[in-house]
């Protein structure tokens, strides 16, 4: 007998938890080599974070009361999510660019048009994605455990 969708799901999302939490842990000790540190800083410490919801969030997986396509809907908003605001926090600390949508993290370093495009794009996208796929789960919580 086959996984069900839900317990495969679930437990891809403990995969990439773990590989982005085992991600940052490696980026910590990079930190200082980046052209914007606290960029670099910041996408360690987002890497740790979402790496951790991931699993929180692949652990109960199973749980979740959603038809099929809606599961799948949020489970690659999810990941798509935690990627893609990790990776603009990456871009700009590498590329010494991102003020237009962190300064506080990337302070005066400011990339061409292109570089910062591309930041907010992620941030905007990834924010959007976490936000839709977290009130899938929410909704997903309601009533009592999927059988």
């Amino acid at each position: 007998m086959g996984m069900s969708d839900a317990t495969r799901q679930g437990h891809r999302l403990l995969q990439v938890g773990v590989s982005l939490f085992l991600y940052a842990l490696v980026l910590g000790l990079f930190v200082p080599q980046f052209a914007v540190p606290r960029l670099a800083l910041s996408a360690h410490l987002l890497a740790i974070m979402q790496g951790l919801f991931l699993m929180a969030v692949g652990s109960f997986w199973p749980r979740l009361r959603l038809a099929p396509g809606a599961s799948r809907a949020a489970f690659w908003l999810l990941v798509y999510g935690c990627l893609a605001t990790g990776a603009a926090n990456l871009l700009g600390a590498a590329w010494a660019a991102g003020n237009t949508m962190l300064p506080i993290a990337a302070g005066a370093a400011h990339g061409s048009a292109l570089q910062e495009g591309i930041i907010g794009a992620g941030l905007r996208t990834g924010g959007v994605a976490l936000i839709a796929s977290t009130v899938l789960i929410l909704w997903g919580l309601r009533g009592p455990a999927a059988e």
